[in-house]
C-alpha cells in the first residue's frame, strides 16, 4: 500500500478527509443559503429566478456540482467507517463515566444526526434539484421559485423539512469547529473565534432555511 493510499486509510487520514469535506460542504451552504435569501425580497421570485437559472446554466457551477455530490459521498462513506470503527474499539460502556458528562448529546448523535439529514437531501433532490436539471438538459422552462411555492403548500414537506435543518443545525453545531480541528488548525486566539462563528452559523444558516417553506406556506412570500 503506497504511503498516500496509508493516508486517506488511516484512522487519521479518514477524520482528514471528513474535515476537508466538511469544509467544503460548509462553504456550499454559504453558497446555497445566500440563493434561497433572494426570495425574501417578495419580488414574485424574480431575483431569486435568475439567479437558479444562472446556477442551473453556468458550466462553472455544473463542475463545481459534481465536486459537491463526490464531498457529499465521501463524508457520509467516511463518516460510516469511523462510528464503525469506534464503536468496535469501545465494546463496553464505560462504567463511571457518563457521556452527558463529557460531550453534548448533539456530538455524540452526528450519526443520527446526519442520517436524517441524509433523508432530507433525497428529499429536497427529488424536489428541487431533480426537475431543474430535467429542465436544463432537455431546453425547458422551469419557473423553480413557482415550483417552490406549489412544494411548500403542502404541510408534511414544511414539517420535514424544518426538521431537516434542525437536524443540520445540531450536525454543525458539532461539525463546524470540528472541521478546523481536525485539519489541525487550532490557535489559542482564533480557536475561540472559529467557536463562536460556528455557534452563530450553526443558528443563522438553518433559521433562513426554516424561514423558507414557513414563509411561503403562511403565505407571506408568494
Amino acid at each position: 500500500m503506497s504511503s498516500l493510499s496509508k493516508a486517506f486509510t488511516s484512522s487519521i487520514g479518514k477524520k482528514f478527509v471528513m474535515g476537508l469535506t466538511g469544509l467544503f460542504l460548509i462553504s456550499f451552504l454559504i453558497v446555497h443559503v445566500s440563493i434561497n435569501a433572494l426570495i425574501f425580497l417578495n419580488d414574485s421570485g424574480e431575483t431569486f429566478n435568475v439567479a437558479a437559472d444562472f446556477m442551473g446554466h453556468n458550466i462553472v457551477i455544473r463542475i463545481m456540482e459534481v465536486g459537491l455530490f463526490v464531498g457529499i459521498i465521501l463524508h457520509i462513506v467516511q463518516a460510516i467507517i469511523l462510528t464503525s470503527q469506534n464503536n468496535a474499539a469501545r465494546p463496553e460502556k464505560y462504567a463511571y463515566n457518563k457521556a452527558s458528562a463529557n460531550s453534548k448529546w448533539y456530538s455524540r448523535s452526528m450519526g443520527l444526526l446526519g442520517t436524517l439529514i441524509l433523508m432530507f437531501l433525497v428529499l429536497h433532490l427529488y424536489h428541487f434539484w431533480w426537475p431543474t436539471k430535467v429542465a436544463v438538459y432537455t431546453h425547458q422552462e422551469h419557473n423553480t421559485f413557482q415550483n417552490i411555492v406549489m412544494i411548500f403548500q403542502e404541510p408534511w414537506v414544511v414539517v420535514v423539512y424544518v426538521l431537516g435543518v434542525i437536524s443540520l443545525g445540531y450536525h454543525l453545531l458539532h461539525g463546524f469547529q470540528s472541521a478546523f480541528q481536525t485539519m489541525g488548525w487550532n490557535h489559542k486566539k482564533w480557536t475561540p473565534v472559529v467557536k463562536t462563528v460556528g455557534i452563530w452559523f450553526s443558528i443563522i444558516v438553518p433559521i433562513i432555511f426554516a424561514l423558507m417553506p414557513i414563509s411561503i406556506y403562511l403565505g407571506w412570500i408568494g
